[in-house]
């Protein structure tokens, strides 16, 4: 059975710095359900052409989550924008697509999908994740890799680079990347203060 393959030992030492990543290939979505089962909660696991994606994520993964997922509260807070966290919620579009999200939210009302779903890559994923969402529909994606983080929004011809949010109006990636970088060594509750002052 293919789900051996989590039985494999992890390298404790190596989830501080990196993702730990299994790929399976020439999968059905049957095989996908099986993975979403309360069995395997531990791990995010995608679906996308046949290739199911399962990644163990880091301490430096999940920490920079925890700041995005701060600041955007701290951004709604501001703003008195009502706002939904549907975290990783497992997406799924049978049989094109599954995914589950970093995090992600809905924003005005609660919704089967959310507005925004954000992506942190330390050693898998990427770009190559935007066809998983657009298929499963999300209008607006943010990517965070390598110290920097890009906006896109779903477009008819697919993902195109955006300069500021579309649900969060007064937000840039330039501006945002600031706080975020600062995750891996400060606390989030000086980030978030610091972010919250200086919102326009």
């Amino acid at each position: 059975m293919f789900t051996d393959f989590l039985n494999l030992s992890l390298d404790r030492d190596r989830l501080f710095q990196t993702d730990q990543v299994l790929s399976l290939s020439n999968l059905d979505w049957s095989d996908y359900e099986k993975l979403t089962s309360q069995n395997y909660l531990p791990y995010r696991v995608s679906y996308f052409q046949g290739v199911i994606t399962i990644v163990s994520p880091s301490r430096n993964h999940e920490r920079i989550v925890d700041i995005i997922n701060g600041l955007i509260r701290t951004y709604c807070r501001k703003y008195n924008l009502a706002y939904f966290a549907l975290g990783s919620t497992t997406l799924k579009n049978p049989p094109l697509a599954g995914k589950e999200p970093d995090c992600s939210f809905a924003f005005g009302s609660d919704k089967a999908f959310p507005d925004l779903a954000i992506e942190v890559v330390y050693s898998s994923g990427g770009v190559s994740d935007l066809e998983k969402y657009r298929a499963l529909g999300i209008k607006e994606v943010w990517l965070w890799q390598d110290n920097q983080i890009i906006f896109y929004q779903l477009l008819d011809s697919g993902y195109q680079e955006i300069a500021k949010s579309v649900n969060l109006k007064n937000l840039s990636a330039t501006f945002l990347i600031n706080f975020i970088n600062r995750g891996l060594e400060e606390s989030p509750l000086t980030i978030e203060s610091d972010f919250y002052q200086q919102l326009a």
